[in-house]
């Protein structure tokens, strides 16, 4: 397939486009480079630099790709910032949204897997938690998510397009040639690999008396490869719809900076905060839907082998993409 990677310079979608370039299909790689990198860039991919808020350049470039599909991956994601600047989550996670929807339709591409996020759910009642549970977001990011995925409702029933939405818990780990690499890094992994690698003192843990095992909270661990094999799978969907990509366990801050310790052989320094405010004690997400409707089934589960390909990459990139 001739596919369309939106937000393809950013650390899934790299990862996304590695794997489509690998198993044979063409790529093109649209991305502002606000959040991405030039260099998370595949060199055999044909790279669009492009803000979708340009609707007339959008509207060119998606007719010149000629996609058979597109992922779109762009969007702010900062949850504490959306609390902060509303407008920009609601401007570039939806308005600069509906561009590339108008793009598509105007160019008759029919196909989207749309990045979506677990913070559609806010603060689940029970875990773990399956495509069924009512969608309450917290915040203005999971708010744009959430109606983002409405438009592609209205969409497929007014335009026919087929999207498939896939709702991330914690992406994490590395492929051989692109991994995580913020700008300002909110994810713990990346940031108790920084104190490994002498660019930070230490790592905070933020509450410590939760009522989980070791107090502190658990999330679930998804490789990236693990979430790219979705979204190529997502390409085969024959029918729209939404989807929980998570492996159905979890592992607590304090497993995660233990697994780190243990990957790299360094001591990590913590430092114990109190509890932010939102943070659920548990995060957990059951993928039966996605394994049973598109035969996903994740390949790297275990939490060292998702720290041991984030160390790896870290320690090859130690300044990230240094850009």
């Amino acid at each position: 397939m001739n596919i369309l990677v939106v937000g393809g310079a950013g650390y899934i979608g790299s990862v996304c486009a590695e794997l489509l370039l690998n198993e044979g299909h063409q790529v093109a790689i649209l991305d502002n480079l606000s959040e991405g990198h030039r260099a998370a860039v595949d060199r055999r991919a044909h790279f669009i630099q492009l803000d979708l808020a340009n609707r007339d350049g959008l509207a060119q470039a998606v007719v010149r790709s000629c996609p058979d599909a597109i992922m779109h991956f762009a969007a702010s994601a900062l949850v504490g910032e959306s609390m902060r600047d509303p407008s920009k989550y609601f401007r570039n996670n939806i308005a600069n949204g509906l561009n590339l929807l108008d793009a598509m339709t105007a160019a008759d591409v029919r196909q989207i897997v749309f990045s979506s996020s677990c913070a559609t759910f806010g603060l689940p009642e029970r875990t773990p938690i399956d495509e069924s549970f009512p969608q309450r977001p917290i915040n203005p990011y999971g708010e744009s998510k959430l109606a983002f995925e409405k438009i592609l409702r209205w969409y497929d029933q007014i335009h026919g397009l087929r999207f498939v939405s896939l709702r991330y818990f914690n992406a994490a780990g590395a492929s051989g040639k692109f991994g995580e690499d913020h700008r300002w890094e909110t994810h713990l992994i990346p940031n108790v690999l920084k104190v490994a690698l002498g660019r930070q003192p230490h790592v905070e843990i933020f509450g410590t008396d939760y009522d989980t095992p070791d107090g502190t909270c658990i999330r679930d661990y998804i490789h990236i490869l693990d979430l790219a094999r979705a979204h190529i799978l997502a390409l085969g969907a024959s029918a729209s719809g939404s989807y929980n990509l998570g492996t159905g366990g979890g592992s607590s801050v304090r497993q995660v900076i233990d697994a780190c310790c243990k990957v790299t052989g360094k001591e990590i320094p913590v430092i114990e905060k109190p509890r932010r405010c939102g943070d659920p004690p548990r995060l957990i997400a059951t993928s039966e839907k996605i394994k049973r409707e598109l035969g996903w089934q994740p390949q790297f589960q275990a939490l060292d082998t998702i720290v041991t390909s984030a160390w790896k990459w870290h320690q090859q990139f130690p300044n990230g993409y240094g850009d």
